[in-house]
């Protein structure tokens, strides 16, 4: 099939994305995963029906956007420094030793230095998607195991944004010049968004918030502008974005907000996984097969260890810390954008990529199993964990 049109392969992806997720969820896998997967047997390396992933690249960014949007409206300043005290040294320590690991790992694997270091920033982090997702709601709202489980990942989710920039400031000569020019930019734009927060957006929602429907468009609006402004400025539209989100969150409609706009996300967010997995070349990774298994066991069995032996060092109970250490055991989706990010900036090889990306579809796939048969899920099989 060599039907390309937009909306062809939209029906494609929605079609299969049901299939596959039925799929996943009896076999307990993250959601994301099977998306993946789909790419791939639909992509050019398997049955080719789509053959050019880059007509809906575009549209799969989006979801990138608004994913880091989400991230930015749930980062409240207040919350955020009043959890860092317990979780920045058990962040700030984990994200060294795997960061580590990557590294040497890639230097191991015969990687150029900026390469290794791509790898090692790409197992620093934990997937907030499936961390938060498998994490009940009554939990996430009310109980201590959330909390900690918000902070570390926010923290990575900063910790990951700054890497990013760093990304783009690239290496060589110019590597300072550029960093000060995207400190400059960054600075600018944070103080710009916060400037128009107080004196358009907040006027307006006060005035307008009983009409649900402006809200949310305003919201997208404002999410999408400030992503054009960053582009503008020489930074990311993801980064843009994440910037929207966090000057939105101290809003009393940053809830809302943030409600309103998951199904939109998610919307965009099955595109882009789609369009990874079917950018994917099978031959090439069978090429990084064994190493991307081998690293992907390591992170399996050293990632809650290290995070239960921190939080209990930290002053938390045992059990606890054991689950929090469990739930934050896989790859984060963050590997994938740093991957996609350094492939496209040329700083990386393919193989490279594919390591990362395949690692972290390794670690999800087991850590999700592992979540939902021990702990309490809204998408447990047995009665007895299920948690909505």
């Amino acid at each position: 099939m060599h039907n390309d049109s937009l909306l062809f392969v939209v029906f494609l992806i929605f079609t299969g994305a049901a299939i596959f997720a039925t799929v996943a969820l009896y076999a307990r896998q993250a959601l994301i995963v099977s998306y993946i997967v789909l790419g791939v047997v639909l992509g050019p390396s398997l049955l080719g029906w789509v053959t050019d992933a880059s007509l809906i690249k575009g549209v799969a960014d989006i979801g990138i956007m608004f994913l880091l949007f989400l991230l930015g409206l749930n980062m409240h300043p207040q919350k955020l420094f009043r959890l860092l005290g317990s979780t920045t040294r058990v962040t700030g320590l984990s994200s060294l030793v795997f960061g580590a690991v990557g590294v040497l790992a890639g230097f191991m694997l015969g990687y150029t230095a900026i390469e290794a270091f791509v790898v090692g920033g790409g197992l620093m982090f934990s997937s907030t998607i499936v961390g938060l997702k498998l994490l009940p709601t009554t939990v996430l709202h009310h109980r201590h195991t959330g909390e900690i489980m918000i902070s570390i990942l926010l923290m990575q989710d900063v910790i990951a944004i700054l890497l990013m920039l760093l990304l783009q400031a690239g290496s060589g000569e110019h590597m300072l010049i550029n960093i000060g020019r995207l400190a400059l930019a960054l600075i600018g734009i944070g103080i710009l968004a916060y400037v128009l927060e107080r004196c358009v957006l907040v006027p307006l929602i006060a005035r307008f918030d009983v009409i649900q429907e402006y809200i949310f468009l305003l919201a997208i609006g404002w999410c999408l502008g400030l992503a054009e402004l960053a582009v503008w400025l020489g930074l990311s539209r993801e980064i843009g974005a994440f910037i929207a989100g966090v000057v939105l969150a101290e809003s009393a409609i940053s809830l809302f907000i943030a409600e309103s706009l998951k199904p939109l996300r998610d919307f965009f967010l099955i595109i882009f996984f789609f369009t990874l997995g079917a950018g994917l070349d099978v031959k090439m990774l069978a090429d990084v097969l064994i190493p991307a298994a081998v690293l992907a066991l390591i992170l399996l069995l050293l990632k809650p260890r290290i995070f239960r032996s921190l939080l209990v060092h930290a002053g938390e109970k045992a059990p606890r810390a054991k689950e929090i250490g469990v739930r934050l055991g896989q790859n984060s989706e963050f590997a994938l954008l740093i991957a996609v990010l350094a492939l496209n900036m040329g700083v990386i090889r393919d193989q490279v990529a594919y390591l990362l990306e395949l690692c972290t579809i390794f670690t999800m796939m087991a850590s999700m199993y592992l979540i939902v048969a021990r702990y309490p899920t809204p998408i447990a099989i047995r009665n007895d964990l299920r948690r909505n």
